[in-house]
């Protein structure tokens, strides 16, 4: 790292670069109440690829103090960026990134007609807005009667609280006077999970004069915003946990940005400091994206589509196996319906990809994949296939499954390795892989497993099929607990007798070729006659994914066999003993 010195209109700015000058330059602004050291271990992580610079603004760290407030408008804030940026790398372009206060007063840079905008390469925006996108977003929702609009302005008044009390004379300033500098660290571990920094010997100075950022320019902004533009290409990053900054903030960005890239992550407010390495791959696929003029698959999966925005699964990837029938493929037009885009996985290729071609008329971007979900390696490649291409699944639909009839004594170990590898196995891969990849993406999803009402019926000739469905059922219950504090739901689906060709398809064991064959129309039959269609099971996975309930019945069997497993246990056991295949 090398320190040095920059005069903008009379104000002494405090410069920090890292890595080789020779390289593309990356500029990081720091917000409130912070200095260029919150920005430190991202530039780390990004000066061996790049030349970073960054900057203690005016008024922080070690940089000087204007002594009026108008010295603090967005204009000079601007001017210093300028002369920063020409004192380290000259005329040449560079990539921009802000955090809170710093991408508030990065925006100036990016949509104000001036000599910097045309050298911003790309800007990356994490948890501050535009104050002329706000004000017209804020105005746009007032003059809004409806009570959805009047509930975001509300929550966002009580999210910004911080905001009207920095416009009070005193309060502010004698806060960190009076020993909030102190705490501050404290506050970050408690309040916002950050790992509590070293203490920052400015902190009490740059508490203390940069409320005049605020006080400068909030107001003038809000009440008289102009139309910004940008000319550039823009990385939204969203913390979905910001106690300050509202997701809804950012819901009309794509009128003022016309290549717009949104990832979500979920963390609080300081992602700087508490996922650097995450924030710094970010930074690195975009700049890399825009300076090769190809951006990532997953770079193309987040471009923002304006027309499906409203939608409740807008921006949501689902990945859902047996997709290319029954109920798979009806929960991948339900899903395609509610805004998600979709992997559909199949062991039938050519079922996969007409499930996807149909998908996409519904307006989804949809993959089809090949897989066999028994396989370990196979389930390992389409997660990998999931991360590289499209940033990670949201959404899991574990759905393949196969039948079997046949007691105990009837059932081999070979179809006993069939029936698990697929209805049980299956399951564990897809939940395991795409759990772990929301985990460690810091991303909130949700998993569904799709067992059946015969995890709750016990039944002498559903031996085999009946154990399957009950391991997905408690696999289901032990992965909630397991999960729950990561954001990550998970719902366990059992439906009754739904029509959807696995009656035709299933085995009866210890029987021979025409016997079986019999058996599967009589029972083909039977669930047409029943007529439960794969839509209703749709319905209901769409709808735990919105609501996740840990367990959602489908249709009167489900009902029936749960309530008799828990009230009746012993009625259960009676009807156990009945043969119900037909």
């Amino acid at each position: 790292m090398n320190m040095s010195t920059v005069n903008s209109a009379g104000v002494d700015l405090q410069v920090f670069t890292y890595g080789d000058e020779k390289k593309q330059p990356i500029v990081l602004v720091h917000g409130y109440p912070d200095n260029h050291s919150v920005w430190e271990p991202v530039a780390k992580l990004l000066a061996d690829k790049y030349f970073v610079i960054t900057y203690d603004v005016r008024g922080a760290g070690g940089s000087d103090v204007p002594r009026k407030q108008a010295d603090f408008r967005m204009a000079l804030l601007s001017a210093d960026l300028k002369a920063v940026v020409e004192s380290c790398i000259g005329e040449r372009a560079f990539h921009l990134v802000g955090h809170d206060w710093g991408s508030i007063q990065s925006w100036e840079s990016v949509t104000a007609d001036g000599p910097l905008k045309q050298r911003i390469l790309s800007y990356t925006t994490i948890s501050g807005p535009c104050l002329d996108h706000m004000g017209y977003w804020l105005r746009k929702r007032t003059l809004n009667l409806s009570a959805s609009a009047k509930a975001k302005v509300f929550k966002q008044a009580l999210s910004s609280w911080y905001i009207g009390f920095f416009h009070l004379p005193v309060l502010a300033p004698s806060a960190w006077q009076g020993g909030l500098d102190k705490l501050w660290p404290k506050y970050l571990k408690h309040r916002e999970q950050v790992e509590e920094p070293e203490a920052n010997p400015t902190q009490g100075k740059d508490g203390k004069h940069g409320v005049q950022l605020y006080r400068a320019n909030f107001r003038n902004k809000l009440i008289n915003p102009e139309e910004r533009h940008a000319a550039c290409p823009v990385q939204l990053i969203v913390p979905t946990r910001d106690n300050y900054v509202g997701t809804q903030l950012f819901e009309d960005l794509h009128y003022w940005v016309d290549e717009l890239y949104r990832r979500d992550i979920n963390a609080n407010h300081w992602v700087p400091l508490s996922h650097p390495e995450k924030i710094a791959a970010w930074i690195e696929e975009f700049v890399s994206g825009v300076d090769k003029g190809k951006m990532s698959g997953a770079l193309q999966h987040a471009r923002v589509r304006p027309e499906r925005r409203k939608l409740p699964l807008y921006g949501k990837t689902a990945v859902i196996t047996g997709a290319g029938s029954g109920i798979g493929r009806a929960t991948a037009f339900k899903l395609a319906e509610a805004g998600a885009d979709l992997v559909c996985v199949d062991i039938n290729d050519e079922a996969a990809e007409r499930t996807a071609e149909l998908s996409r008329l519904l307006g989804a971007s949809a993959w089809s994949r090949k897989v066999d979900v028994g396989s370990a390696q196979a389930m390992q490649r389409l997660a990998k296939w999931v991360e590289k291409e499209l940033g990670g699944a949201d959404i899991v639909i574990n759905n393949a499954g196969i039948g079997m009839a046949g007691g105990v004594l009837d059932t081999s170990t070979q179809d006993w390795d069939r029936i698990l590898k697929v209805n049980l196995w299956g399951v564990i891969h897809g939940s395991r892989l795409f759990a772990q990849q929301m985990v460690d993406a810091h991303r909130s999803g949700h998993i569904i497993n799709v067992a059946s009402a015969a995890a709750f019926a016990p039944n002498r000739k559903l031996a085999a099929y009946s154990t399957s469905k009950a391991a997905v059922y408690m696999l289901s219950e032990c992965l909630r607990g397991e999960l729950a504090d990561q954001d990550i739901g998970v719902t366990a689906i059992c439906p009754g007798f739904v029509a959807t060709g696995i009656a035709s398809n299933t085995v009866y064991t210890g029987m021979s070729d025409e016997e079986q064959a019999a058996k599967r129309a009589k029972a083909d039959a039977l669930y047409q006659r029943r007529n439960f269609s794969p839509d209703e099971v749709a319905e209901a996975i769409l709808k735990a994914v919105l609501t996740n309930p840990a367990l959602s019945l489908v249709g009167a069997e489900a009902w029936t066999t749960r309530l008799l497993s828990r009230f009746a246990p012993a009625l259960s056991r009676r009807v156990a003993r009945i043969d119900i295949t037909p």
